[in-house]
């Protein structure tokens, strides 16, 4: 059991390292292949097309930015009907955008609304998520990245692609902005 609380310590304390840059952040943005998945892509038919699984702890963690007033979004390469399905309808980000391995166009789009490069986090993990790495107040990558990413990143992450490692992210966040979570009583 120590070690689920050795690993909220570790957040605790990283959290408390980039509290300065962290207490600024009003829009967090997440790659989805290699990041909110394990970057593995299946063909499920022409009904459904491509297809990434994505983690329930990241889910939540996503929905608790949001009901915390911070906006939420998605900028990914790929586009398939199920990440739309998850992103747009079922988790109803706040920006999600797909389908253009150029992330700069959704980047500049975000800034357009007022936002400053200080306030956003982005998560991302390949060569095309680095013009944004480099841009964005905060930034973290999984521990499979490439060299060159993880040296561009403020944090690297210890869950892997997929593995609830934008939720680890997320928790670093919460604990440095402090936000409660909301836990319904009987």
């Amino acid at each position: 059991m120590a070690q689920p609380l050795d690993e909220k310590k570790s957040l605790l304390v990283t959290a408390k390292k980039f509290e300065d840059k962290l207490k600024k952040i009003k829009v967090c943005l997440f790659d989805i292949d290699g990041i909110l998945t394990d970057g593995k892509i299946s063909w499920e038919g022409d009904d459904v097309g491509f297809n990434r699984t994505t983690h329930a702890l990241d889910g939540h963690g996503l929905k608790m930015l949001m009901e915390a007033g911070l906006k939420v979004g998605v900028i990914s390469g790929g586009d398939s009907k199920g990440v739309r399905k998850r992103f747009i309808d079922n988790l109803k980000l706040s920006f999600t955008y797909f389908g253009n391995e150029d992330k700069r166009e959704a980047y500049k789009e975000i800034l357009a609304l007022g936002y400053k490069d200080e306030e956003i986090l982005f998560m991302g993990d390949e060569f095309i998520d680095l013009p944004i790495i480099k841009r964005a107040g905060f930034s973290a990558t999984v521990p499979n990245a490439s060299y060159e990413i993880q040296e561009a990143v403020d944090y690297i992450t210890h869950r892997q692609a997929g593995d609830a490692c934008a939720r680890e992210v997320i928790d670093i966040v919460r604990y440095a902005q402090k936000i409660p979570v909301k836990v319904l009583e009987f």
